[in-house]
């Protein structure tokens, strides 16, 4: 279900190439200027599921243009810039069951929390990881495609390609939480994000790692690549992601602390400052 994303359909701005894994499939489609939307199309049964379908008129658009049903809305937390479009798209769509972690998500219809499970058309399993940090309500959303096992999972503003969300709700602990639950998925899933933030994250990442060559491979790409999404895994983020690895002998050094919890909260706090010095 899951597959290589790349500019495509000129006809249908900002949309890209799906990512494909057999009986699945997923379309990115850019909101604004660096959010990702998703269509989640189930091959065998042309249903399908929207991902934080922020601007609905394009996204409806282009489930028309692929001639599916969208039967599911699936929100990865209430932040405007991810379910802005809740409303308008269930007015497009009546009846569709819209998935939240909490009914601050407008047109929220179904509360999930950790470990709940639903299903999209006939082949494509759906499991709730609930991650609060960013907000309380994030939840990052697991699919599974049942025939061919290949999996994926779209994070929101929790886990970014090299980087993480903002604890705009939440602590560093939380957040240290979340990246550990996510790194316990298995290594081949597909990593979908809310945001195109890889260039700026490999960048802060190289500041703490300047010899880490996974993460300037990644840097390099971002350079040419307006896509990223899709395109890594799971094991991937472990290898390159300065969040993920809060151990290392670098992160330590960057940030001058030990603990675990200490480094996630000095990683965080340069990133947002801009502040890509080692401490003295």
């Amino acid at each position: 279900m899951f597959w290589h994303s790349t500019p495509a359909h000129a006809d249908i701005s900002d949309s890209h190439t799906p990512i494909l894994i057999l009986c699945t499939q997923v379309v990115p489609y850019l909101a604004r200027s660096d959010n990702w939307m998703y269509l989640v199309v189930d091959d065998a049964t042309h249903e399908a599921a929207v991902v934080d379908p922020y601007d609905a008129a394009k996204i409806s658009a282009g489930a028309e243009r692929e001639g599916v049903k969208v039967t599911t809305l699936i929100t990865t937390h209430h932040h405007d810039d991810h379910s802005g479009g809740n409303r308008k798209f269930v007015s497009l769509h009546p009846g569709v069951k819209v998935y939240a972690g909490s009914d601050k998500a407008p047109a929220a219809n179904a509360i999930v929390k950790d470990g709940d499970a639903f299903q999209i058309g006939s082949n494509i399993a759906v499991k709730c990881l609930a991650t609060p940090c960013h907000t309380q309500d994030s939840i990052c959303f697991y699919v599974e495609d049942k025939t061919t096992g290949q999996r994926g999972v779209f994070t929101g503003d929790t886990l970014f390609l090299a980087g993480c969300g903002r604890f705009f709700e939440g602590t560093p602990r939380e957040m240290h939480a979340a990246l550990g639950y996510l790194g316990t998925l298995p290594d081949d899933t597909v990593v979908y994000n809310g945001h195109e933030y890889t260039k700026s994250s490999a960048e802060f990442g190289l500041a703490v790692e300047p010899a880490n060559a996974a993460l300037r491979d990644l840097y390099e790409r971002a350079k040419k690549d307006d896509c990223t999404t899709g395109k890594s895994t799971i094991a991937d983020e472990k290898a390159w992601n300065v969040f993920m690895r809060l151990d290392s002998a670098e992160a330590k050094k960057f940030t001058g602390a030990q603990d675990p919890v200490d480094v996630m909260a000095a990683l965080r706090e340069r990133k947002n400052s801009g502040n890509y010095e080692k401490q003295s």
